[in-house]
């Protein structure tokens, strides 16, 4: 089990895929749980009440934080990959351990009103994930358009990366 401080959080590696999550936005708490179903972790988060864009970097720091150190762990590949599909979009997401975290995206939503922020939720919230969890992330939309298909894409090949890299076999159980 990992736990980080601020946010109530708890990742179970080896779980189900059961995510309780409640961030104050709820397209974030669906893509969550999509991540957590597509890891096989049992996912329990709770992000304390404030500003929204405050919310979505809390959560994206929070889930970082609980995972560095299980990315890290003696048994732990540390990397990972995955392709993954919504509908007609398709995204890749590659990730690995690094000492200076990086996010590396060809995926534009600063127009999309997600959850009615004027800001690119899904970067803010990747952003702060691996600077939390000391990774780089490489993320790119190979196809698609509709937002919400896109988000679900990425978040799903999110989670596949990371049941690679925090698993020996690398195959996360999928």
């Amino acid at each position: 089990m990992a736990a980080a401080g601020r946010s109530g959080i708890r990742v179970e590696l080896r779980g189900k895929g059961e995510a309780n999550v409640e961030t104050g936005l709820p397209v974030l708490d669906h893509l969550l749980e999509r991540l957590a179903d597509y890891a096989r972790f049992d996912l329990a988060l709770e992000v304390e009440p404030g500003a929204a864009e405050a919310e979505v970097a809390e959560a994206g720091s929070a889930l970082g934080r609980a995972l560095a150190e299980p990315l890290r762990a003696e048994h732990a590949r540390g990397y990972g990959s995955a392709s993954m599909t919504s509908s007609e979009a398709l995204a890749s997401v590659v990730l690995e351990v690094s000492d200076a975290p990086l996010l590396v995206s060809n995926v534009d939503l600063t127009q999309a009103r997600i959850g009615g922020l004027a800001t690119d939720v899904p970067r803010q919230f990747l952003e702060r994930f691996s600077e939390g969890a000391g990774v780089t992330l490489h993320v790119r939309l190979l196809n698609g358009t509709d937002t919400q298909h896109v988000l679900e894409a990425i978040f799903k090949a999110l989670g596949v990366a990371l049941a690679q890299a925090t698993n020996e076999g690398g195959d996360g159980g999928r």
